[in-house]
């Protein structure tokens, strides 16, 4: 298979493309790549590190308001636009993909426009801009939430979860006596993302304090950033400060309780590995994006949540105490999140993809 894909700005919408393709190297492993990113976000470090190939464009999102540096957008997104038309051209993909963000508009249309498969894929429960603007361009969509299915044409559009819950179910578990801790007791871990969030890791690195003969124990993760100003701080025996977990979803595994924000690709993993949640989604995101996404699985009995406004210390400690100690509300609470994971869903993208290709003209 050769694949174009496109993905930018974020891990939420990068790593859901990487998945993408180690399942297809996984199935056809003499596929051939090339990835199409921005000029200046994280993928154009992390993707060629990954030994895949890698062409810059230069693009750049739309204010939501008018302003005249649209302007110079419109003008970036139309080179980018016949820059895009040549790569592929050369390339001559089956298929085209886009995994999100705005680096994927002019992807997309230089693909549809040349007379290509194209596929796109919606981590949250609240369709992108830039997936927005693509729907007429593409020939089938992959979502998220149950509940974004009705914001594409039915035709189009399928159920197929986020890809990074596949490679969390792979990852082999860890034990919480890895961690210095005990594998007897209750675990609660606390990640607000790679790179952490100041505003909540302050909050934190003062709440962890209140967990001080817990009957449980925690960890905290604070991300790379954070944790200088923090590593010479004594803390609780019961909390362990780390700064980044290599692959958490092996520690998740052996997780009790969750706290984190409420990014897509981190509630995939949450969702196909069951763990109980409190989200504690960012306010400072496109659409407010994380707090719907998180209310979605709130309004179906599955997780907790506290606003970033609301959130003290005596309730965080609270909230945190009460769902350990509600073993009716738990099992609740984890049986339904189970039952809203999606398993197989890079198994189901890849089925995708595969019947768009097989059913192309080209192949008659």
């Amino acid at each position: 298979m050769r694949v174009v894909i496109s993905a930018g700005g974020t891990g939420g919408h990068i790593y859901p493309a990487v998945a993408i393709i180690n399942k297809i190297k996984k199935e056809e492993p003499n596929s051939e790549f090339l990835y199409i990113g921005t000029h200046n976000r994280m993928e154009k470090d992390l993707i060629p590190s990954m030994n895949i190939p890698y062409e810059a464009i230069e693009v750049t999102g739309f204010a939501r308001k008018f302003t005249l540096e649209n302007f110079k957008t419109l003008t970036r997104f139309l080179k980018a636009r016949k820059k895009c038309l040549q790569l592929i051209k050369d390339f001559n993909p089956d298929i085209v993909i886009g995994a999100g963000g705005y680096v994927t508009a002019p992807v997309i249309w230089a693909a549809k426009k040349l007379g290509h498969k194209t596929f796109i894929h919606e981590q949250n429960s609240v369709v992108g801009l830039s997936n927005k603007y693509l729907t007429k361009y593409v020939d089938k969509i992959g979502v998220s939430f149950e509940s974004t299915l009705s914001e594409f044409p039915k035709e189009k559009v399928s159920l197929t979860g986020n890809p990074c819950s596949e490679k969390a179910i792979m990852t082999p578990k860890r034990k919480k006596s890895d961690f210095g801790l005990s594998d007897d007791k209750k675990l609660v871990l606390i990640v607000m993302g790679s790179l952490g969030s100041k505003s909540i890791n302050e909050k934190m690195v003062e709440y962890v304090y209140g967990f001080r003969n817990k009957n449980y124990e925690v960890i905290f993760v604070t991300g790379n950033n954070y944790y200088e100003k923090l590593k010479n701080r004594r803390f609780p025996d019961n909390v362990k400060v780390v700064p980044f977990i290599e692959n958490l979803p092996s520690i998740m595994k052996s997780t009790d309780l969750m706290v984190s924000r409420a990014g897509a690709s981190t509630m995939s993993e949450i969702m196909a590995l069951g763990i109980p949640t409190i989200f504690i989604p960012s306010p400072y995101v496109t659409n407010n994006h994380q707090y719907k996404n998180a209310k979605d699985l709130v309004d179906k009995n599955a997780a907790l949540m506290i606003e970033e406004k609301d959130l003290t210390k005596i309730g965080f400690i609270k909230m945190v105490d009460d769902i350990l100690e509600d073993e009716k509300k738990y099992n609740e609470i984890k049986k339904n999140v189970s039952n809203l994971g999606i398993k197989d869903s890079s198994t189901r993208i890849y089925n995708i993809l595969k019947e768009m290709i097989l059913n192309d003209k080209k192949f008659y």
